[in-house]
């Protein structure tokens, strides 16, 4: 026998009219509510027809994604399987469906997210990067479409939703957890300066440095991809100056693990040699050799809160453009960065 809403209503002891709104994720529905209704359902086997409601409410129940390239090589870094977890788990609760761009050029991305919005093939959109000038974002505001930024945005931030880490607060406690172990000579390795992130991150370095009364040294600082031999390219030219660092601060744990097995593949003894602070704190920091030192960031918090936001946005009452969610970061420190040593001299 096919279980309808009124059968799930009876059991939650609801009216039925309750029972569409908790399917719609109405926020006019309490949590407790919600979670009864959905007890109900789960234990009844009831699942809701999601094709009949989209074309009566002209909803698709999907979600889009944008990746800031072609997802097979953006998913190499664990970043994105973490932050899509997020996503997943926040649009499962409520009964959506994702739906990913797969263009490898921005021109090629663009082209996907003008079908997506303009076929009405979802009902709001993530960008999961934020990058200077993209054409994704520019779309998104002048159509007005629903759309969340994982990163703070470019421009005028006050009218974009976005989620975000204190990137900058965060380069600059590392580069200052360092200065307090006793380093002077400390290096800076990035992703691409279109990139937000790297831009705070480098920023709230140079920040900790200017405090300590250290000039910032553009020899100190280099750009690489967000991977492994991205980092192994970067640290190999930093260690060319004539006097090399003795840290390095790294913008993802995925260049970091190359800087890290360039150093050994040089003969150079880690922390003692050079101490590595890293960002992300993905899965595989903790069992590196050694442990690689990096700041928490909560990936999954950033996919599940971004998801929250556009939720919000596309129901009904959705609060304007311009909403800013700031997930907490933290640093774990591990061997990678060793204790404290002896002061170098400076003249």
């Amino acid at each position: 026998m096919q279980i309808t809403i009124k059968d799930v209503a009876k059991h939650a002891n609801v009216a039925p009219s309750t029972v569409s709104r908790v399917i719609a994720n109405s926020p006019r529905i309490s949590q407790k509510t919600k979670e009864r209704v959905r007890s109900s359902m789960e234990e009844l086997g009831y699942h809701p027809n999601i094709h009949a409601r989209s074309l009566a409410n002209r909803s698709t129940q999907s979600i889009g994604l944008v990746m800031p390239s072609a997802a097979t090589k953006t998913l190499q870094n664990p970043f994105f399987p973490e932050v899509l977890r997020g996503i997943s788990t926040k649009a499962h609760q409520n009964g959506y469906s994702l739906y990913m761009t797969t263009g490898v050029t921005e021109e090629e991305v663009l082209s996907g997210v003008i079908e997506m919005v303009q076929g009405r093939r979802v009902d709001g959109v993530i960008v999961l990067y934020s990058r200077e000038d993209d054409q994704v974002v520019q779309y998104l505001r002048q159509t007005k479409f629903p759309f969340v930024v994982v990163g703070k945005p470019f421009g005028d931030a006050s009218s974009i939703t976005y989620v975000d880490t204190d990137n900058y607060l965060a380069g600059r406690e590392v580069t200052k957890h360092l200065y307090n172990l006793g380093h002077r000579r400390i290096a800076f390795i990035g992703g691409s300066d279109k990139l937000a992130v790297t831009q705070d991150r480098r920023n709230g370095y140079a920040t900790a440095l200017m405090e300590a009364g250290i000039p910032v040294c553009e020899d100190y600082i280099a750009r690489a991809e967000f991977m492994t031999k991205g980092g192994a390219k970067a640290v190999r030219e930093l260690l060319q100056n004539e006097e090399p660092p003795t840290a390095v601060v790294v913008s993802d744990d995925m260049m970091a693990l190359g800087v890290i097995s360039t150093l050994s593949e040089m003969g150079l003894k880690i922390p003692e040699d050079v101490a590595v602070v890293s960002f992300n704190n993905v899965y595989i920091a903790e069992h590196s050799n050694p442990p690689l030192t990096s700041v928490e960031i909560n990936i999954f918090g950033l996919g599940f809160e971004a998801t929250n936001c556009l939720i919000e946005q596309i129901s009904d009452n959705a609060p304007p453009y311009g909403k800013r969610v700031i997930v907490p970061h933290y640093l774990v420190v591990r061997q990678s960065c060793g204790q404290k040593k002896k002061t170098e001299v400076v003249d």
